[in-house]
């Protein structure tokens, strides 16, 4: 299993947006993170320093319904729109940071018209 580590903390502000709030104390992320990005996302691996700024100053914040878990994901826009995925591990109790990748204009703008994503103030 992989080491997880603290990359910041929760802000308790998220609960007002999620349906189900998640409060934790902080959000982690694991060493195995970069791998994945590096494989499945890899044009957005120059935006893996700034996970912790997504999170502390995102643009929007929304629910994925497709998920099984408790999550919710965040959007930051910079030179691209980049979303990260916050997932609850249900047997550790605890949020970590499942994955992060761009997401284009339209997508964000079709789901900030229906609801998904709420911008976050």
């Amino acid at each position: 299993m992989d080491k997880v580590y603290q990359i910041c903390k929760y802000n308790i502000k998220f609960d007002s947006y999620l349906p189900n709030p998640l409060h934790k104390d902080f959000i982690y992320q694991s060493e195995g993170l970069r791998i994945h990005i590096s494989k499945r996302h890899p044009e957005a691996l120059k935006y893996f320093e700034k996970i912790s700024e997504i999170i502390e100053f995102p643009d929007y914040i929304g629910v994925n319904p497709n998920e099984n878990v408790p999550s919710f994901e965040l959007v930051k826009i910079f030179d691209d729109n980049i979303q990260i995925g916050i997932k609850l591990d249900c047997e550790q109790d605890y949020l970590f940071v499942a994955t992060l990748h761009p997401i284009t204009s339209s997508k964000l703008e079709h789901r900030i018209k229906s609801g998904r994503l709420k911008k976050f103030i």
